[in-house]
């Protein structure tokens, strides 16, 4: 029996895995709070409760990650101060960030957190960490799914050039 043959919570995490589970908690304060500040700017009701649930969801990320950093004695990373919370009116024209605006930055993080969940799964060693990121990968698509239809429902897609020649046809 190898050092690596036992109970995954038992084995070592590579400098990767260290690397990768640090900043992911370090990006995902980040993250909750822009999405915080995005709060006070949204105007559209369907797009507040999105933007609280990937609040939701990168705290619960974060919690995960945060439990196996601390078992394995590394140091958790700085937190992001909560921003003030703000009236959407008292924000002047000029300065609020417009909801297709909020949902597009909520869509590109959403793109980049699957990809950086599927990098993380093909480094880990240690099947905890990549079944981890698996369940994180899931959650992200399902949100990200959600925030899609919610672009095409209220017209704020804007998509790349459409093939619409399908058959070949000249």
């Amino acid at each position: 029996m190898g050092i690596l043959s036992g109970n995954p919570k038992e084995e070592p995490l590579h400098y990767g895995e260290v690397y990768d589970l640090w900043s992911s908690v370090f990006a995902g304060n980040a993250r909750i709070a822009g999405y915080r500040v995005m709060l006070n700017h949204a105007g559209d009701e369907d797009l507040k409760k999105l933007l609280v649930e990937a609040i939701e969801l990168g705290q619960q990320e974060n919690k995960h990650v945060e439990e196996v950093l601390k078992e394995n004695g590394i140091g958790l990373p700085p937190t992001s101060p909560e921003p003030p919370e703000s009236c959407l009116e008292d924000i002047p024209i000029g300065a609020r960030i417009i909801d297709p605006a909020i949902a597009a930055t909520l869509s590109a993080d959403i793109a980049a957190g699957l990809v950086l969940c599927s990098q993380v799964i093909g480094k880990s060693i240690r099947e905890d960490v990549a079944m981890m990121y698996g369940q994180f990968h899931n959650q992200k698509a399902a949100l990200g799914a959600k925030v899609l239809r919610l672009n095409k429902e209220k017209g704020w897609l804007i998509p790349p050039p459409l093939h619409l020649n399908k058959h070949g046809d000249c």
